[in-house]
C-alpha cells in the first residue's frame, strides 16, 4: 500500500518520513511486549510489577471530597490560565513549612502546571534557541532533553555513576559546551537511582550556574518522600538557589495524585515569568477544582508522611529479600526507587551483557517486571509501588519474589 502524502509532512523531530516505520522499539514498549508474552506463556502466574513508576494508592479521602465539593461550584467552571491565587499561596506556604524556604512571592514566583511533565517540556521553549545546550543528568527522565533537541538545541549528558554517589561531574564539561549551555537539569531525589543530593552539592551547583550563567532546573518530584531521619530538602533553601533557577514540585508522588495532573514551579521570578509566557500558548490552566483539592493536599503534609512510611517499610523488605539472593543493594534515603547493578549471569546458565538482557530474563522466566537502564552502567530499577494492601500482603509479595529467584545462583 502506497504511503499517504501525510507521511512526508511529518516533522523530522519525531521521525519524518520514517515515522511509524522505525523498527527500534522504545524501552517501555519492549517491556510491555515482553509482559504480554510472559502472561500468555504462564497464564496461571501473576506478574509481580516492580517497574511501575507511580503510586499504588488512591488520593487521600479529604482531597477527593474537596474535589467533589469544588467541582460542583459554579465559579470553578472556567479557564484558570496561569493559575489561581489560593493554590499559589498554599504552594508558597508549603515550601516554607516543609522545606524552610521563606519569602516566596506566591503571585510572581509560583506557577502551577498540569503535571511536571508539561513543565519540563515548556521550559526549553522559554530558553533554547538552535545551537544552545542543555546539560542533563543520565540516566533520567528525558522530557526536557527531548524538547531541547526538538527546538534545534543540543543535549550534553552528565553521567550519574555509583562511584560519585550518582551526582554529576560539573568540573570536566568542555569549554565549548559551557559557552553554549543555558540550562542544567538535575533531579534529586533522583529517578532512577534514588540518590539524595547534599547541601554541598547544591552549593556547588549554584556556584557553577553563576560562573557559567546557566539556569538550574531542579526536578523535585520525589523530594517529600524521605525516611529514616532524612528531612525533605529543597534546592531553594540553599543560599543563592533562587538567584539561578527554579524547582518543580509534583503532587503526583507525594500525594498519590498522578492522574490529577497538578504540579508547581517556584523560584527565580524571571524564569517563572518566561515559562508563564510559554504556558499561555500551551494550555489554559488546570481545572480550578483540582487546584483547590491540591491546596487541601498541600495543607495536609501528614498524607505524605504516611505514604513515605509505607515506602520505607517496603524498601526494608525488598532490600532484605534481594540481599538474601546475593544482590548488593542499599536502601535509599528518599523516593520509591531501588537501583542496582545487574548480575553477570547465572551459575551454569545464562549470561547478561546488558541490563535489558537481565530485565527481559526476569520478566520472561520469573514474571517479575523491572526497568532496565544501560545509559551509563548496566542497572535495573525496581519500585516499591507494587500493588499490595497492608503489611501481610507486602510480605507475601516479598516471599514470592524470593521463591521465584531462589532456584538460581546469580554471579556478580
Amino acid at each position: 500500500m502506497a504511503d499517504s502524502y501525510i507521511q512526508k509532512l511529518i516533522a523530522e523531530r519525531i521521525g519524518g518520513a520514517k515515522f511509524g516505520k522505525d523498527t527500534v522499539l522504545y524501552k517501555f514498549e519492549k517491556i510491555k511486549r515482553a509482559r504480554r508474552a510472559a502472561v500468555a506463556a504462564h497464564p496461571d502466574i501473576d506478574v509481580i510489577d516492580l517497574g511501575v513508576g507511580e503510586p499504588d494508592a488512591m488520593a487521600d479521602e479529604g482531597v477527593i471530597k474537596e474535589l467533589a465539593k469544588e467541582a460542583a461550584n459554579w465559579e470553578n467552571r472556567g479557564y484558570t490560565d496561569n493559575g489561581r491565587e489560593p493554590f499559589q499561596r498554599a504552594a508558597a506556604k508549603y515550601m516554607e513549612d516543609i522545606y524552610g524556604v521563606s519569602g516566596i512571592d506566591p503571585i510572581n514566583e509560583v506557577l502551577h502546571s498540569i503535571g511536571s511533565k508539561p513543565a519540563l517540556a515548556m521550559i526549553p521553549q522559554a530558553f533554547i534557541n538552535p545551537g544552545d545546550v542543555a546539560l542533563v543528568t543520565v540516566p533520567g527522565y528525558g522530557v526536557l532533553a527531548n524538547m531541547t533537541k526538538w527546538l534545534g538545541g543540543e543535549v550534553y549528558n552528565l553521567p550519574l555513576l555509583e562511584s560519585n554517589n550518582y551526582l554529576p561531574d560539573l568540573e570536566n564539561i568542555p569549554e565549548d559546551i559551557l559557552n553554549r549551555a543555558k540550562l542544567l537539569y538535575i533531579n534529586y531525589p533522583n529517578n532512577p537511582t534514588g540518590a539524595f543530593a547534599t547541601e554541598s552539592f547544591f552549593k556547588k551547583v549554584i556556584r557553577f550556574a553563576k560562573k557559567n550563567k546557566i539556569v538550574v532546573i531542579q526536578d523535585a518530584a520525589y523530594a517529600a518522600l524521605t525516611f529514616d531521619g532524612t528531612k525533605p530538602f529543597s534546592f531553594l533553601s540553599v543560599k543563592g538557589g533562587k538567584d539561578v533557577g527554579i524547582e518543580i514540585h509534583s503532587l503526583s508522588k507525594a500525594f498519590n495524585m498522578t492522574g490529577w495532573r497538578l504540579a508547581f514551579m517556584t523560584g527565580n521570578q524571571l524564569v517563572i515569568k518566561a515559562v508563564a509566557s510559554v504556558k499561555d500558548n500551551n494550555d489554559s490552566g488546570q481545572f480550578n477544582a483540582i487546584q483547590l483539592a491540591g491546596k487541601y493536599a498541600l495543607e495536609h503534609p501528614e498524607i505524605t508522611l504516611a505514604t513515605a512510611e509505607k515506602y520505607s517499610r517496603r524498601h526494608d523488605m525488598l532490600v532484605a529479600t534481594l540481599k538474601k539472593l546475593g544482590f548488593k543493594v542499599k536502601k535509599p534515603k528518599a523516593s520509591f526507587y531501588l537501583y542496582m547493578r545487574i548480575p553477570k549471569g547465572i551459575a551454569g546458565g545464562e549470561k547478561f551483557k546488558t541490563a535489558e538482557d537481565f530485565s527481559q530474563w526476569l520478566l520472561r522466566e520469573k514474571l517479575i517486571s523491572t526497568v532496565p537502564w544501560d545509559d551509563v552502567e548496566p542497572c535495573i530499577r525496581m519500585s516499591v509501588t507494587f500493588l499490595a494492601f497492608g503489611e501481610a500482603e507486602e510480605r507475601r509479595v516479598m516471599d514470592e519474589i524470593y521463591n521465584r529467584l531462589s532456584d538460581v545462583k546469580f554471579e556478580f
